[in-house]
């Protein structure tokens, strides 16, 4: 087993031991949450504003919401956190779509990479 494997056991034995959840986990859950409601109401805009297809624009930012929404409970994996990497690559590339999604995908994406690194920090200061 991996030396993350073997943290990730850990952690997730002490939480439920604890019936805590680990704050960088809850930061990154809230972050794929509100970026679910964001995209969601990206659709109307796609398609009142900039006249794409409605299949089109309910398809891929309502899929995108759903899937946020299903990774930010799924985050107690350790491969959700990378999963939710290329999630918000994908969420970025909305922006060909709606143009401004370029600049909200990079936000929650700079959020994403604070949550990480946050959790990371975290993790170092309780470890020693």
């Amino acid at each position: 087993m991996t030396q993350a494997a073997e943290r990730a056991g850990a952690e997730r034995a002490s939480e439920e031991r604890s019936g805590a959840m680990n704050p960088a986990r809850r930061l990154l859950s809230t972050v794929l949450a509100c970026e679910a409601i964001v995209i969601a109401l990206a659709i109307p805009v796609a398609v009142a504003v900039l006249k794409v297809d409605g299949g089109v624009a309910g398809g891929v930012c309502g899929g995108l919401a759903v899937v946020c929404l299903l990774m930010a409970g799924l985050l107690r994996f350790p491969w959700a956190v990378p999963a939710g990497t290329a999630l918000q690559l994908l969420i970025i590339a909305t922006g060909f779509m709606v143009p401004t999604m370029f600049f909200l995908g990079v936000l929650f994406g700079a959020l994403w990479a604070t949550g990480i690194w946050l959790g990371r920090k975290a993790g170092r200061a309780e470890a020693g």
